[in-house]
């Protein structure tokens, strides 16, 4: 059987050729992908073990990477934007005052939006650190990355996004974005995760889901009126920030010198964190 890896972040359209046919045809069919073979249902007992150490591996590094960083605030949004749009230069300068607020900026670590929030951190003397993860024909993490952990499940990739991070910028993306966003406010409407100030930035881009979250989901009773205050909406990169750091600061007490403190004397220790 010949395996489609088709790359998810690509605008082509998948062949329909023969030579290119589904990752497993049937139950008699299983894929070799390992990854895939572990969400297709129930396994050799050995083979779940081997995985499940794969899992305990990468959650091991993520706590051994970025346990000691700093509180992180994640960027969230698609991989396909290109530098010459203007959502990817508002990333850019949102990432960058984030930085210079003394928080780390965190992301996916790949192109597009997360390459410029990494790189507006970069660019800013800041902390940019890439949670990566392995798709076939993806590139490896943007060159704006300090420091980064190369996942191969989605799941340790979130949780680490999220485990790190005293808020979040959820800029314009696709399925992987809404998915993250919508993580995110269950964690947060659940009681999972504390209320972490959570921003949608793109007014225009954002006002569909809005609209639908106000006139079908919460018109049909399916979520409340408050739960539309989970999140922030903006274009501005300094409101988005004032935002972010306003609300992480005073709801959480991150002061200087604290254990937990969003504004570190990060910079004399730099070099003893990047080594």
């Amino acid at each position: 059987m010949t395996e489609h890896k088709d790359n998810p972040n690509s605008n082509e359209t998948p062949s329909s050729s023969p030579d290119h046919g589904p990752y497993f045809t049937g139950p008699s069919s299983p894929s070799e992908y390992d990854v895939i073979r572990f969400l297709e249902g129930a396994q050799e007992p050995d083979l779940d073990r081997k995985m499940l150490e794969r899992v305990n591996e990468e959650f091991e590094e993520s706590i051994r990477v970025f346990g000691t960083i700093g509180p992180c605030v994640t960027f969230f949004g698609s991989a396909r934007t290109k530098e010459d749009d203007p959502a990817y230069e508002m990333c850019r300068k949102t990432a960058a005052l984030i930085a210079r607020e003394g928080f780390t900026v965190m992301t996916g670590g790949g192109p597009g939006m997360m390459e410029a929030a990494n790189r507006g951190a970069f660019e800013a003397g800041g902390r940019s650190l890439g949670a990566s993860i392995e798709l076939p024909h993806e590139e490896c993490a943007n060159p704006y990355v300090n420091r980064q952990v190369s996942y191969t499940h989605f799941f340790v990739r979130k949780t680490a996004l999220i485990k790190y991070s005293y808020g979040f910028i959820v800029m314009p993306g696709g399925v992987g974005t809404l998915d993250e966003l919508t993580e995110i406010l269950t964690l947060i409407q659940c009681g999972k995760i504390r209320d972490f100030p959570v921003v949608l930035m793109g007014s225009d881009y954002w006002s569909g889901l809005i609209d639908f979250m106000t006139k079908t989901m919460m018109a049909e009773g399916m979520i409340d009126s408050s739960d539309l205050n989970l999140f922030h909406v903006t274009d501005d990169p300094e409101a988005a920030c004032a935002f972010v750091t306003g609300v992480a600061v005073k709801r959480f007490e991150l002061h200087k010198g604290s254990p937990s403190a969003c504004v570190l004397d990060w910079k004399e220790t730099r070099s003893h964190a990047s080594s």
